[in-house]
C-alpha cells in the first residue's frame, strides 16, 4: 500500500512498475554491452602494446644476434630488460625452435612451442632472414584489472541510472494519474448530484484537453438540466391558460349557468385551437432537435425552396398589408433537406406577418459565395428591444410584445434547431423602430462529380 501513500492508485503502481520494467531492462542492456566493450577494447589495445613489445624484443634479439654471429655468444640482456620492463617472461628460440633463452621456471609458459593465454610470438629477422624467434608470456592479471575497474564504475553508474529512472518515473507517474484521479472524482460528484464539480487540475497535453472536454460536458448537462426544467415550467405555463379557459367555460355549460351561443362557443373553440398551436409547435420542435441522424440530405437549390416557401406563405403576408420584396436571382445550391428548410423559412416569414405593421416590407434574399449561402429575411416592422435579442432563439421565449401578439414562442427556436441541423448557423440584427433582420448560413454543397 506504499503507492497509495504516495498519491498512487492502481493505475498508478501499473505505471510505475511498466517504467521500471523499462528502465531496468535498459540499464542491463547497456550494462552488457558496456563490460563487453570494455573487454574488448581491453584486449585489443593489450594485444596492440604485447606485439609492439615483442617487436622491440625480437629487434634487440636480431642486434645481439648480428654483433655475436651465433646463439651461443649473443648479449640477449636487452631483450630480457625489456621483457622484465613489461612484466613478461621471454623465450628466445633459434631458427629451428631450439631454446636459446628462458627467464622464468624451466618449462613453464614461455618454453618450447605451443602458444598459452597472453602469449606473443615476433620472427627475428636479420637482412631477411628469419633466424630465430621470441615469444613472451605476459599473463592475465592486467587484463583483469582493468575489467575489475570497469566492473566498479559500470555498477556504480547503473545504480545511479536506476535511481534517476525510480525518481523520473514516479515523477511521471504522477504527473498522469494525478489528473486522472481528480477528473475521476470529480465525475463521481457530478454522478452523486453535485452539479458544481468539475476538474480543476491543470494537465500537460491530451489529459488537459480531455478535462477541458469534461468540464465543458458538465456545463452542458447542467444547462440541458436547467432548460429542460424551465421548458417544463414555460409549457405548463403556456398551457394553464387556455386549459383554465377551457375547463370554466365547459364546466358554466355543464351547470347550466350559461346557455350556448355562438360566441361562447367560438371562445372556446379559440383555446381549443391555442392548446393545438403549442401542441404542435412543442411536436415540431422535438422533431426537429431529434432529426439530426434521420434528414433526408440532397443537393437542394436553396433559392427554389425559398419560392415554394413565400408562395405557401404569400396569402397571409397580404391579409397582413405586408408588402414582399424579392431578391432570389440565380441558384443556391446547399446540401440539406428540402422539407426542413421550407419549414424553417415559412417560419421565418409567419412570424414576420405576426409582428409586423401594416403597410410595413419584408425582404426575402439569398446569396452566396464560394463557401456558404445565405438567406436574410429582412423586414421594417417596430423591431426588437435590445435586451431581447439574445433570448429570440430560446423556447417559449415570446418578450414584452406576448400580450398584444398570439404565438407559442417556439417558431424561431424550431428555426434554430432545423439550420444547426445542417451544420449552418443562425442570427438575428435589429434596432428598435427599424426592424429585424434574421440571418440563416448554410455551407455550399460541392458540385456534383461529371462522368467522362
Amino acid at each position: 500500500m506504499r503507492a497509495l501513500r504516495f498519491g498512487l492508485g492502481p493505475l498508478g503502481r501499473r505505471l510505475l512498475l511498466a517504467f521500471l520494467l523499462v528502465a531496468g531492462s535498459s540499464v542491463l542492456v547497456l550494462t552488457g554491452a558496456a563490460l563487453i566493450g570494455v573487454d574488448r577494447g581491453v584486449q585489443v589495445a593489450q594485444q596492440a602494446d604485447r606485439e609492439r613489445i615483442a617487436e622491440s624484443a625480437a629487434a634487440a634479439a636480431a642486434d645481439a644476434y648480428r654483433q655475436a654471429d651465433d646463439w651461443g655468444q649473443a648479449d640477449l640482456g636487452r631483450a630480457i630488460a625489456i621483457a622484465d620492463a613489461a612484466s613478461a617472461r621471454l623465450a628466445v628460440l633459434d631458427a629451428d625452435g631450439t631454446t636459446v633463452e628462458a627467464t622464468g621456471t624451466s618449462g613453464g609458459p614461455g618454453t618450447g612451442s605451443g602458444k598459452g593465454q597472453g602469449v606473443v610470438t615476433a620472427p627475428i629477422i636479420l637482412d631477411a632472414v628469419q633466424v630465430g624467434t621470441i615469444r613472451m608470456n605476459f599473463g592475465g592479471t592486467a587484463g583483469t584489472r582493468v575489467l575489475d575497474i570497469a566492473w566498479t564504475w559500470i555498477a556504480v553508474a547503473a545504480v545511479v541510472a536506476l535511481l534517476v529512472a525510480l525518481g523520473a518515473s514516479w515523477l511521471v507517474t504522477r504527473l498522469l494519474v494525478r489528473p486522472i484521479r481528480a477528473m475521476t472524482d470529480a465525475a463521481r460528484s457530478f454522478t452523486a448530484g453535485d452539479r458544481e464539480a468539475r476538474a480543476t487540475l491543470a494537465a500537460p497535453g491530451e489529459l488537459g484537453e480531455l478535462a477541458v472536454a469534461f468540464n465543458a460536458m458538465a456545463d452542458d448537462v447542467v444547462r440541458s438540466d436547467r432548460d429542460r426544467r424551465n421548458l417544463t415550467a414555460d409549457v405548463a405555463h403556456e398551457l394553464r391558460t387556455p386549459l383554465a379557459a377551457l375547463q370554466a367555460g365547459l364546466e358554466e355549460l355543464r351547470d347550466g349557468l350559461v346557455l350556448p351561443t355562438l360566441q361562447g362557443l367560438a371562445g372556446l373553440h379559440d383555446q381549443s385551437l391555442r392548446l393545438g398551436r403549442v401542441v404542435t409547435d412543442l411536436a415540431e420542435l422535438s422533431a426537429a432537435e431529434t432529426a439530426g441522424p434521420s434528414l433526408r440530405l440532397s443537393r437542394v437549390d436553396l433559392v427554389q425552396v425559398a419560392r415554394d416557401a413565400l408562395a405557401l406563405q404569400e396569402p397571409q403576408l397580404r391579409a397582413a398589408g405586408l408588402n414582399v420584396l424579392v431578391d432570389l436571382s440565380g441558384p443556391a445550391f446547399v446540401l440539406a433537406d428540402a422539407d426542413r428548410l421550407h419549414q424553417a423559412i415559412g417560419n421565418l416569414l409567419a412570424n414576420a406577418a405576426r409582428y409586423c405593421r401594416p403597410g410595413d416590407r419584408v425582404t426575402l434574399a439569398v446569396a452566396r459565395d464560394e463557401r456558404q449561402t445565405v438567406l436574410r429575411v429582412a423586414d421594417s416592422g417596430p423591431g426588437i428591444p435590445e435586451d431581447e435579442l439574445p433570448h429570440i432563439f430560446d423556447r417559449l421565449w415570446r418578450g414584452r410584445a406576448a400580450g398584444e401578439v398570439a404565438g407559442s414562442g417556439i417558431g424561431l427556436a424550431l428555426v434554430r434547431e432545423i439550420v444547426t441541423s445542417h451544420g449552418g448557423s443562425v442570427e438575428a440584427e435589429s434596432a428598435p423602430g427599424e426592424g429585424a433582420t434574421i440571418i440563416i448560413r448554410l455551407p455550399v454543397a460541392s458540385a456534383p462529380a461529371v462522368e467522362s
